[in-house]
Order: structure tokens, then C-alpha cells, then sequence
């Protein structure tokens, strides 16, 4: 069994790949002794409560019927809509079905996947962003101009949600405080965003 340590390393690749969609996962191992309740499902439904949590319920997950839509208050604009969750192995994928931040033209393409996969050295907890195409990089071969603004934006806060959030989870099921070390690491071709 893996002790509590007094960090947590955090683990994390953002990446535009060649087709112009975007990569990104974060993934934090662990220990089994604090992980035992922690299944994908449970995962998926603690991050979309801390998305309403930590936006102020600026952004509010509305879950449907036909799936789960990322809305702003009093609004029926989806900023980004989601397929219902799907179970694939030790994982709760949500597949992207449209919304306001997705290109018109990719709305059917990439997924947010949640992963809690037992291993050696405790429990990998892990998120993963993939083929998703951003309104903002407008088209397959985006600008710099736009490149840059959505680096500045969208993927910096995606980074900045996905970590804070491995980190709380940690820290709660822990019972503890533990300073977070945050490593980059290859996984997959692409140009860093």
C-alpha cells in the first residue's frame, strides 16, 4: 500500500496534434488507501460539480436525457454538449456532441474521458481531453493570431480547472494538505499549447 506523501505530483500534456484538434490529460497516482470509494463515475460527477463550484455557477453541467450540456444561467446556449456518459473498462466517457466553443463543422468529434485505473504504485486518477476541435482555432489549419488566443484562454484555463481539481480531490481524500508538484509529460505528438 502507498503512503500518503506530503506531495502530490500532478502529470500533464496539452497539445494541438496535426488534424488541428486538441489533446490534453492530467492524471495524478493515488494512493489506494484513500482511493477505495473513488470509481470513473464518481470522478465524473465530482468534476462537474466543481465546475459549477469553482465558475461561481457561471458554468452550470445540466444533466438530460440526451446528454450534458456546459450552459451559462438563464440560458439555453450549450457552451460546449456532451452524448450521455458512457462506461468503456475503468472509464466514464463523455463524447462531444456540439456546443457554442466547438467548431460548426467538428461538432460530432472528441471526447472528455475519466479514468480511475488501479496500478502498482496506487490508483491513477486521470482526465483526458481528445479530438476536440475549439470555435476559437477556427478551422484545420488555425492562424497564429488564433493558436495564441486560444493558448492564452481556453487551454490555460482547462489546465488550470483540471489540475486545481485533481489537487482538491487529493487534498479531500486525504484528509490532508500536500504541496503539488506539477510534471509535463509525453504521451502524445503535437504542438504544445
Amino acid at each position: 500500500m502507498m503512503p500518503i506523501s506530503s506531495y502530490q505530483e500532478i502529470s500533464c500534456q496539452q497539445v494541438l496534434v496535426d488534424d488541428a484538434s486538441v489533446f490534453s490529460v492530467q492524471w495524478s497516482v493515488f494512493p489506494a488507501s484513500i482511493s477505495g470509494s473513488l470509481s470513473a463515475e464518481n470522478l465524473m460527477t465530482r468534476y462537474l460539480d466543481y465546475i459549477r463550484s469553482c465558475t461561481l455557477s457561471v458554468i452550470r453541467p445540466l444533466r438530460q436525457e440526451s446528454g450534458i450540456e456546459f450552459r451559462l444561467p438563464g440560458s439555453r446556449l450549450s457552451l460546449i454538449s456532451f452524448l450521455p456518459p458512457s462506461a468503456e473498462g475503468e472509464s466514464v466517457v463523455l463524447r462531444i456532441c456540439g456546443g457554442f466553443l466547438v467548431q460548426p463543422r467538428q461538432c460530432r468529434r472528441g471526447e472528455l474521458r475519466f479514468t480511475v485505473a488501479p496500478q502498482q504504485a496506487g490508483v491513477r486518477v486521470s482526465l483526458q481531453l481528445s479530438e476536440f476541435c475549439p470555435l476559437i482555432l477556427g478551422s484545420p489549419s488555425p492562424s497564429r493570431l488564433r493558436f495564441w488566443l486560444y493558448r492564452l484562454t481556453q487551454a490555460t484555463i482547462h489546465r488550470l480547472v483540471t489540475v486545481r481539481f485533481l489537487t482538491l480531490l487529493y487534498r479531500e481524500l486525504a484528509g490532508s494538505y500536500a504541496r503539488v508538484r506539477v510534471i509535463s509529460v509525453h504521451v502524445r505528438e503535437g504542438q504544445p499549447v
